[in-house]
Order: C-alpha cells, then sequence, then structure tokens
C-alpha cells in the first residue's frame, strides 16, 4: 500500500485546501539566491490554485536574513492561477522571502452575495453570515479608526431598510481596506523552501573597470612605479569615466624560479618576477612589495582614489611562490610529490615553476580555509570593497560559497569578480555559489549571430537572475587575435560593444593606446609586464583615449545603459553589422547600437526600428541623436540606413525620443 503524506489524528486541524507551485524568481529550485542592486524592486510571482471557486488571499513574506519578523506584500491574480507580488529592496543585504496563501473568507462572501442578489434572490441568511466575518475582524483590529469603521458597517448593515443597503455598507471600500488588513489566515499555507535574493550595491551591476599593475606607473625604466606614482594616474584614469581602479597582485614576489622577460627561466638581475608568485621573507598575502611602498602608502593611495570617485578593487590570487611563510611554516598546504618536494603549477604545456597550488583536500583544510578569511578581511580592514579573483575555477566551490557568505554577512557591500575562463557549467556555478560579476566568452565573441546567441543566453535567460557578466576586452593574459589583426579599428569597435552590451565592463591599461604587439601565434602580449617594469607613452599617438571618455560619458547620461538586462537585438541587413537596443521605458530612457564588426572595411545595411519597443508605429517621428557626434536627425517609418567606416565611424550610439503623430499633428475641423 502506497504511504500517504497526511497524517490523521484525533482533534487535528484538516490540511490546506490550497497548492503553492513553481515560486520564482528562483535559481535552481531556490538553492542559490538571486541577484538584484539597491533600489530594485523584486516582483515575486507564484502558481496558487484551490478545488472549487472559493477565492483566495496571498502574500509575499519577506524579511532581512538576520531579521526574524516578516513583512508582508500583498499579491495580486494575473491570469491561468498566476499571482504576482513585489518589495522594495532598500539595503545592501541578503532577503529571504516566500509566498503564503489562505482562503479569502470574506470576498468568498462578497463574490457570493452580489450574484445572488443580482439575481434576485433574498440574502438574509448570507447577510448574517457577513456580520459574523466582519465581527471575527473586529476581534483582531487595532482600537481607533479601523475599529470604527467595522463598527459602522455592522451597525448600518443591521438599520438599512433594504438588503441593497445592508450591503453597500458592508462592502464599502473603506470597510474592504480594513479587513484586507485584518482578515483571517485561517488555513494559511507557506511555500518552502524559502527562496533568497542577495542585494548588492548599485556599482555590482554598474560600473567601469581600469586595470594596471601598480609597478608600471613609474616614469624611470627599469624601475618598480610606486603607490605615490599611481596617485598622478588617478586624474587621468577618473578623467576616461573609470569607476574601479584594479591592481594585479601588490604583494611581495618570490625569487625562487623567478621567470625573467617573456616568462624565460633566465631572468637578469633586475626582472621583478610575476606578481602572481606571491610570497617572500618580506611576507605573503597580507604584506606589501617594498618596491610599491608600504600599508601606510597604500592606505594613502585608497584615501586619494576615493577622493576622485575611483574605488581599488585588489587581485585575490590564492597561490604561493616557493618563498612563500605558508611553503615553510605550512607544507600540507600544498601538493607534496613522492620525493618529498613540493608540486608547482601547471596547465600543459604551460608551466608555473615559481608558483606552488593550494591543496584544498588538505587535512588542515579548516585551518587554510580560515586564514584565507583571514586574508580578505584584513585588505577590507584596509579600505579595499572589491576583489578580482583569480582562477577560482581551480578551487572547490563549497570554499568559494563558505567564503563569501561568511565576508559578506558583516560586510554586503563587498564584490567578488570570478576571473574564470572555464567550462560553461563551472563558471555558472561560480556565479550561483556567490561571485558577483563573472568574466565571460565575450573575448572570443566576435560575429553576428555569436554575440547575438551568447549576449541573449547572458542577459534574457535564468543566467540574468544569478550572472552579472563583466566584459573585459582584453586582461594581462589575454590579447584577442581580433585586436591583433584590426588594429585602431578593432579597439574602437570592441570596446564600444564591451561598454554597451553589459552595464559593467573593463580594459586592461595599454587598450587605451591600442596596444597590440603580440608573441607570434599566441593571443599573449609580446614584453608583457607580467614580468618586467613598462613606462607607458600615455599621450602615444593613435591612441583612443577620447573615444573611451566619450563612452563611459555617455553611459553615465543615460540610464538605459546602467541596467543589465534591458538589451534587445534588433534585425539589421548586413551580417556584418550589429543592431540592438537598451531600453527604459518607465524613463523614456532609449539607446540603440549599430556597430560594424568588420574592422578591415565599410559596410552599410538597413536597420530595422524597434516600433514594439518604443509603442511607436511607422507613421510617428522619432528624433535620434548620434551621441559620438551629437549630430540629431528625424527617422520615419519601418528601416533606416546606416553607414559605417571602420576608419571613421565604426560605431554609433542613438538616443532616441518619440514624437508620436496625434502628439503634434493640428487638429483637422
Amino acid at each position: 500500500m502506497r504511504p500517504t503524506s497526511v497524517r490523521l489524528a484525533p482533534g487535528a486541524a484538516p490540511p490546506s485546501p490550497i497548492v503553492i507551485e513553481h515560486v520564482e524568481p528562483a535559481v535552481d529550485s531556490g538553492r542559490y539566491p538571486v541577484k538584484r542592486e539597491v533600489g530594485d524592486v523584486l516582483t515575486v510571482s507564484a502558481d496558487i490554485f484551490r478545488e472549487g471557486h472559493d477565492k483566495l488571499a496571498a502574500m509575499v513574506k519577506y524579511r532581512r536574513w538576520q531579521d526574524t519578523e516578516w513583512r508582508d506584500a500583498e499579491m495580486h491574480f494575473v491570469d491561468n492561477d498566476r499571482w504576482e507580488g513585489s518589495f522594495a529592496l532598500t539595503e545592501n543585504v541578503q532577503y529571504i522571502y516566500t509566498v503564503e496563501a489562505f482562503p479569502d473568507y470574506f470576498e468568498t462572501w462578497r463574490d457570493e452575495i452580489g450574484k445572488k442578489h443580482e439575481a434576485g434572490l433574498d440574502v438574509a441568511l448570507e447577510l448574517r453570515e457577513g456580520l459574523v466575518l466582519l465581527e471575527d475582524v473586529l476581534a483582531r483590529a487595532d482600537n481607533g479608526d479601523d475599529t470604527h469603521v467595522i463598527r459602522s458597517a455592522t451597525h448600518g448593515s443591521s438599520t438599512a431598510a433594504t438588503q441593497a443597503g445592508a450591503i453597500a455598507h458592508m462592502v464599502d471600500p473603506q470597510v474592504v481596506d480594513v479587513v484586507n488588513r485584518y482578515r483571517s489566515r485561517k488555513a494559511a499555507i507557506e511555500f518552502t523552501p524559502f527562496r533568497k535574493v542577495t542585494v548588492d550595491r548599485v556599482r555590482a551591476r554598474f560600473a567601469a573597470w581600469y586595470e594596471m599593475f601598480p609597478r608600471s606607473a613609474g616614469s624611470e625604466g627599469g624601475k618598480s612605479g610606486t603607490f605615490r606614482d599611481v596617485i598622478e594616474h588617478l586624474p587621468r584614469i577618473r578623467d576616461m569615466g573609470f569607476d574601479v581602479l584594479y591592481f594585479t597582485p601588490i604583494h611581495p614576489i618570490g625569487t625562487t624560479n623567478r621567470k625573467g622577460r617573456n616568462n624565460t627561466l633566465d631572468p637578469a638581475p633586475d626582472d621583478p618576477g610575476v606578481p602572481y608568485a606571491i610570497g617572500s621573507s618580506s611576507g605573503g598575502h597580507d604584506a606589501i612589495d617594498p618596491d610599491l611602498g608600504t600599508i601606510e602608502d597604500f592606505r594613502v593611495l585608497v584615501g586619494s582614489a576615493k577622493d576622485h570617485g575611483l574605488e581599488i578593487a585588489l587581485d585575490l590570487a590564492f597561490q604561493a611562490s616557493p618563498d612563500h611563510p605558508w611553503a615553510s611554516e605550512h607544507p600540507d598546504w600544498f601538493h607534496i610529490r613522492p620525493d618529498g618536494s613540493i608540486k608547482y603549477a601547471e596547465n600543459p604545456p604551460k608551466k608555473y615553476e615559481d608558483i606552488y597550488p593550494i591543496n584544498f583536500q588538505t587535512e588542515d583544510w579548516q585551518g587554510l580555509w580560515n586564514e584565507l578569511r583571514r586574508v580578505v578581511l584584513y585588505w577590507i580592514d584596509n579600505g579595499v570593497k572589491t576583489f578580482r579573483v583569480d582562477n577560482p575555477h581551480t578551487k572547490p566551490m563549497a570554499f568559494w560559497e563558505w567564503l563569501i557568505a561568511e565576508v559578506q554577512r558583516d560586510h554586503p557591500d563587498a564584490i567578488f569578480l570570478s576571473e574564470a575562463f572555464t567550462r560553461p557549467k563551472v563558471m555558472r556555478t561560480l556565479a550561483k555559489v556567490g561571485f558577483t560579476q563573472s568574466y565571460t566568452y565575450f573575448t572570443w565573441r566576435n560575429f553576428k549571430h555569436e554575440i547575438t546567441e551568447y549576449f541573449t543566453e547572458l542577459t534574457q535567460s535564468e543566467m540574468k537572475e544569478y550572472f552579472r557578466g563583466n566584459l573585459f576586452t582584453n586582461t594581462h593574459d589575454i590579447l584577442p587575435y581580433i585586436l591583433q589583426e584590426g588594429g585602431r579599428p578593432a579597439f574602437r569597435i570592441r570596446v564600444v560593444l564591451a561598454a554597451t552590451l553589459s552595464s559593467v565592463y573593463g580594459i586592461y591599461s595599454g587598450y587605451e593606446l591600442c596596444e597590440n604587439t603580440a608573441l607570434e601565434g599566441r593571443e599573449e602580449y609580446l614584453n608583457s609586464e607580467k614580468y618586467e617594469h613598462k613606462v607607458w607613452d600615455w599621450d602615444r599617438p593613435g591612441n583612443i583615449i577620447d573615444d573611451i571618455t566619450r563612452l563611459n560619458q555617455i553611459r553615465r547620461e543615460h540610464t538605459a545603459l546602467q541596467e543589465y538586462d534591458n538589451l534587445t537585438f534588433l534585425r539589421a541587413g548586413n551580417d556584418n553589422v550589429l543592431c540592438y537596443i537598451k531600453a527604459l521605458p518607465e524613463l523614456d530612457s532609449y539607446v540603440l547600437m549599430v556597430v560594424n564588426l568588420d574592422p578591415f572595411q565599410a559596410q552599410e545595411s538597413t536597420i530595422e526600428m524597434p516600433h514594439h519597443i518604443l509603442g511607436t508605429g511607422a507613421d510617428d517621428h522619432i528624433r535620434v541623436t548620434e551621441l559620438f557626434t551629437d549630430a540629431s536627425y528625424l527617422w520615419q517609418g519601418t528601416y533606416q540606413t546606416v553607414y559605417l567606416d571602420p576608419n571613421v565611424n565604426p560605431a554609433m550610439i542613438f538616443a532616441l525620443t518619440v514624437w508620436r503623430k496625434k502628439d503634434y499633428e493640428e487638429p483637422c475641423f
């Protein structure tokens, strides 16, 4: 015999007749939180129904994770048993939410008596039933105006000359309002498991990142720049419109197996080594490379950056050089080979003889985890709120879920960017377990069909609930072939795509100079500053500083570009031309992008106007302003033609203003 989930017991209340299903948004059926930002409104929907025709009521229940008291937001019927309600996300914290539904006895009574009275039936008994319901509400209502409303309704209904008058007293809007606030929740059912939403600060969604090696901030060849030198660069980076200044590791660099220029194994005496080979006699992950300065210098830099409207982000690279204090104090935190030596890092055919990867399966895993948490909290105590995490896909998911939750419990404003170029499911799960932002495959998406397919997935599928793609045009490890081969036009094309397909993007310093000298046959920089000190000419001819500056200005001026999931691709008649729009109808913000994906040849194309988004017709005029040139036009009809020369205007960005025909035509008499 099949067992039943309902256990019968004398005197027990009957189970609720209500069913709640498919509560959304949810990631993996609520296993992981969805993501939003402060100021958003979270809309929650669910299928809610019961047998028969009796009425239901439903609430979104929500609270901050640390609270015990719930708050309610009324849900409303949409259609086909789907209900919807919403609440404002006002704090940078994680919220818990669920759905509660219960029989709406008063609404059921109001519906029934209305139908019977309209049919001409006697409703004397139904009026008595209504009075019982009002008395029940009165028992829960607060003293004051609410109780006065209910007492007036019961008195008025009992003294009314007609049944119609009695009904009118009992269903008065003021009465219904009070009833809805104090109605019975008998037979309520609450959906479990509860859902979670992580509410980040707005910079998690909208920001422009600039990556640099602090040691390349100097002006003397062969010598490291310092934090004091970086301060001199802050106005330049701010004026280009960046929000986040991200540093590669700033810690002491090991000398054992130190790499020379271009990753050679025979460094010159003055070669500085790779910043990712962390640790020396000067300290480890909580120390500063002496060539850069001191912790006091770093604090001054963080404060100065804040004064310039910039936030410092640090690289978290959980690995060690052979000279790191961990290697001698905790050799069990690393992989020990049969001969007793510690295994260095490899990604065949690449070898990283100067780096030891961490063994997260060590017996002292709790000591290791606590130490890594201590490192993060140390830098938070020194003013850092944002971390770019190196190769998180080589560490356990359980570790990241624990670490990020531990840090954000007391520091919910902490932002973690996942630098994982790996398998799609791994990248997605890293985002689910807590990473605020994620690197993407954008770096290798160059053609129209693959860009359209990929960004539809990122911004329109379930991924939008938890995965914020931070589009880096290049990194210190990756110089894409499109930039190597396409030259300056490609640099202009790719930065427009990065800055407008997503609301958060980044460049690695030198991009503004169109630096693209590569190792032959490799997506890597020749003479990379990973291995040497660099001095840059920041006014080098051919730079695209003005383009980047204007692009970031456009992003700040047009709120549609500050949202992540409001992207729609539009039809363009040329496969080398990509057309898309970001829209916020509630704020009348519409920005349309047309990009020539071909850095070698001019392209002409028709583009289809987004009347379905603008709410316009072919007869309406649309005023468009091209935001790089400030040229304005009036467009009318379904199709327009654009011409994009990669050496002149590889991309056009249009702000759209609707002039509906009915708004400007003179009336006819």
